[in-house]
């Protein structure tokens, strides 16, 4: 019996159930560390690309103008980050980890990193390689159709 060629359809699939399993897992863990997941990304991008401005956060973890001012108010009160003008424009205000909040972050990062390893665990670092050459390839090209889409629409 010969095997059928993989289809876009079978593989979207795939992908999305792969995915869904490894976020199950993976959310789980963050949940385990007593932290939210929307935490757990506002402290992961200030641990990983320095004191940012309260609006470039929100994109970057996939947050509201709303949400991300809530959730730096919060990591305020728990004195986890830092809140100060910027002293090249005082309407930005930029966030950065505190000592705890450094402290809290990096072990949970460091499980998480070691989580995600397990997930991927079973493929070689070539693998690796092509499943992340393909997933930017279909992630370039799906943008690039809702910008069209979006572009048709707004004529």
């Amino acid at each position: 019996m010969t095997k059928k060629p993989s289809d876009p359809v079978h593989c979207w699939l795939v992908w999305r159930k792969a995915n869904e399993a490894a976020s199950d897992y993976l959310y789980r863990g963050i949940e385990e560390t007593g932290i939210s997941d929307t935490d757990f990304r506002v402290l992961e991008a200030l641990l990983h690309k320095g004191p940012l401005p309260v609006n470039t956060i929100g994109p970057k973890v996939h947050l509201t103008p709303g949400s991300i001012s809530v959730a730096v108010d919060r990591l305020l009160e728990k004195g986890l980050v830092s809140r100060a003008e910027s002293p090249d424009d005082r309407r930005v205000r930029i966030v950065a980890l505190t000592k705890s909040g450094k402290d809290l972050i990096v072990p949970i990062f460091r499980k998480h990193s070691a989580e995600i390893g397990s997930v991927f665990a079973d493929a070689n670092p070539k693998e690796l390689q092509i499943l992340e050459k393909v997933l930017k390839k279909a992630g370039m090209r799906a943008r690039s159709l809702a910008e069209e889409r979006s572009g048709t629409r707004s004529r």
